[in-house]
């Protein structure tokens, strides 16, 4: 089963209002869904790739509740805050023995907003309302009970929690109509994501050394398939990309490599002088300040590499 999605509202603007709507904060981390079935715990990605190894500490969740599906998003908390760079770090391990180290030195919280499946009875049926407050009645607790996972609460003035979200640096805002039904795999208008900032998604079709090597990416050239399955250049990003990305990215990103641009369109002269080309394969979660005049990418920067993802998953979001 794939999770259902938000329908991006507009950067910038308040949530929907209503009685009819309740609010939550918008994370910054990795969507999951956990199913718990004799005493095992599975967990998988948006593509429904199984990362169970990729996160040992959550390993415990199996013997909070007998049987359960249940979705939420998994964070890295430094200072306080999520992380998605810090998170990034841990996304695409997939070896036991790196990722059991790994969560010793940055464990993850797995927030838990929705509940799919109990004791065996499906409530993917059941309106938002009724499974929250089923999956609020399971009191799994949370980090003051010592266990990595809570399940944060929900807000009936989304305007509130967009000023606080905002002065706390936190994501933003998911909206969630209280009669709705969960749609696996399908985004809805029935909940609306407002974010503080801009942050998304794209395909690496490139990238140009850092200055001085040959072998270091210094910088990505960035794209999103169209509707025909063409990748669109979007603009080139350079800040973000620290020591250590910069590593993971020249190890993911060398074996890619081709001898023509992906992208259907032209790469301007500027951004294509020196890059070396790749198939468009690698995804990178990047913030931004919308497109420009020239439909480019305006000061974006890396937050980190996306490995929950794949090129086919993508779209164009307001």
């Amino acid at each position: 089963m794939r999770p259902m999605l938000a329908t991006p509202g507009e950067a910038g603007t308040p949530p929907p209002t209503g009685a009819e709507w309740a609010h939550e904060v918008k994370w910054d981390g990795m969507r999951l869904l956990a199913e718990v079935s004799d005493g095992r715990l599975v967990l998988t990605s948006r593509t429904e790739a199984d990362v169970t190894v990729t996160f040992p500490e959550l390993t415990p969740l199996a013997t909070a509740v007998a049987d359960a599906h249940l979705d939420g998003e998994v964070v890295a908390l430094v200072d306080g805050r999520p992380s998605f760079g810090a998170l990034a770090d841990r996304m695409h391990v997939r070896d036991a023995r790196r990722a059991a180290s790994l969560a010793e030195r940055l464990p993850v919280t797995f927030v838990v907003f929705d509940l799919l499946r109990l004791y065996g009875v499906p409530l993917i049926q059941r309106p938002f309302d009724e499974r929250r407050s089923t999956l609020e009645r399971l009191d799994l607790g949370g980090p003051q009970d010592g266990v990595p996972w809570q399940v944060p609460s929900v807000f009936d003035d989304g305007a509130a929690l967009y000023r606080a979200t905002l002065d706390q640096g936190l994501e933003g805002v998911v909206s969630k109509r209280r009669s709705s039904r969960y749609l696996p795999g399908r985004r809805s208008r029935d909940w609306v994501k407002r974010p503080h900032r801009l942050t998304q998604t794209y395909v690496v079709g490139g990238w140009r050394p850092q200055t001085g090597t040959t072998s270091t990416p210094g910088s990505l050239l960035v794209g999103l398939p169209d509707d025909d399955g063409g990748l669109v250049f979007l603009g080139r990003v350079g800040s973000g990309i620290g020591p250590t990305a910069a590593q993971d990215l020249s190890r993911l990103l060398s074996p890619l490599t081709r001898a023509t641009s992906p992208f259907r369109d032209v790469v301007p002269r500027a951004d294509a002088l020196g890059a070396t080309w790749v198939e468009p394969a690698l995804l990178v979660e990047v913030a931004h300040l919308g497109l420009g005049g020239q439909g480019r990418l305006r000061q974006p920067s890396v937050k980190g590499i996306r490995t929950d993802l794949r090129p086919e998953d993508l779209r164009r979001e307001p």
